[in-house]
């Protein structure tokens, strides 16, 4: 969920109940603190799905109805409501008053600010495939060119950022961000790939390219990048066995493994990255 999904809810919804799980024993389909939030006739957040989200927005409507503050739900995820997670949840649903609209905003702001940063350098077909592809997840997606004509294809909700020096725009990312190369100069990919594995604190650093392309960039980096070292590089990217060349096809092999790598320890830090 991001922000910007919740704010605008809250601002229009005078009658919300927060939905949310405070205690998980076994397994569950979401982590304690995950919520949804309801109003009489429209919901944002998801607490998991299936019979345990199906359930809790009935109470939740139920709150609604009878005026009542709280409500406590204690949910087994067995036979018994036909959710198979093998756990047990229990949750809080509560009618929002001011104070607690003001902390849910301030948190859904604190875990947008949280989100990992991508940045795809190159807004040909797979860098615009991509931005479509990660608007949709829970990062801060920036794509990266220097031709304006290219980030104007884009109508991804991503950041666009024209940059004549995206050697600098790696440089000031923060620790943990994720670098996809895929511009239109092979010596740029090889300097903006060299500058970010150089930076040591990358989650995911990919190279488009073939074997062939990674052989070069590994001899460039021999000679002309005090031998740094290649192994954290990703190239081929998308390597997920398919011969499709599709740009939306390497772009679903590629945010499914950039994702992973974002949402595994240690780099899953906030709860937010966690969400499905």
């Amino acid at each position: 969920m991001r922000a910007e999904a919740l704010l605008s809810f809250l601002d229009r919804e005078a009658v919300v109940v927060q939905v949310e799980i405070t205690r998980v024993r076994g397994s569950s389909p979401r982590e304690v603190g995950a919520s949804m939030f309801v109003a009489p006739d429209a919901m944002v957040g998801t607490i998991g799905g299936g019979q345990l989200e199906y359930m809790a927005l009935d109470e939740a409507r139920k709150l609604l109805k009878n005026g009542s503050d709280t409500a406590f739900m204690d949910v087994p995820l067995g036979p018994e409501i036909g959710q198979c997670c093998g756990g047990r949840v229990e949750i809080a649903l509560t009618l929002m008053d001011a104070t607690a609209r003001t902390l849910a905003k301030t948190r859904a702001g604190a875990d947008e600010r949280a989100l990992p940063h991508v940045y795809v350098f190159g807004a040909g077909h797979v860098g615009r495939a991509l931005a479509d592809l990660f608007q949709h997840l829970p990062v801060r997606c920036i794509l990266v060119d220097s031709r304006s004509e290219e980030l104007a294809l884009s109508s991804a909700r991503v950041e666009l950022r024209l940059s004549a020096l995206p050697e600098a725009d790696v440089r000031a990312a923060p620790k943990g961000s994720a670098y996809i190369v895929l511009t239109h100069d092979h010596a740029l990919d090889f300097l903006l790939s060299a500058e970010a594995l150089e930076r040591c604190d990358a989650t995911w650093v990919g190279m488009i390219g073939s074997a062939t392309k990674r052989a070069s960039f590994e001899s460039f980096a021999k000679k002309t990048c005090g031998g740094l070292t290649t192994d954290a590089l990703i190239c081929p990217i998308g390597a997920s066995g398919s011969r499709d060349k599709r740009p939306s096809v390497i772009a679903a092999a590629v945010v499914a493994e950039v994702i992973t790598a974002l949402t595994s320890e240690p780099a899953a830090q906030s709860p937010e990255r966690a969400m499905p």
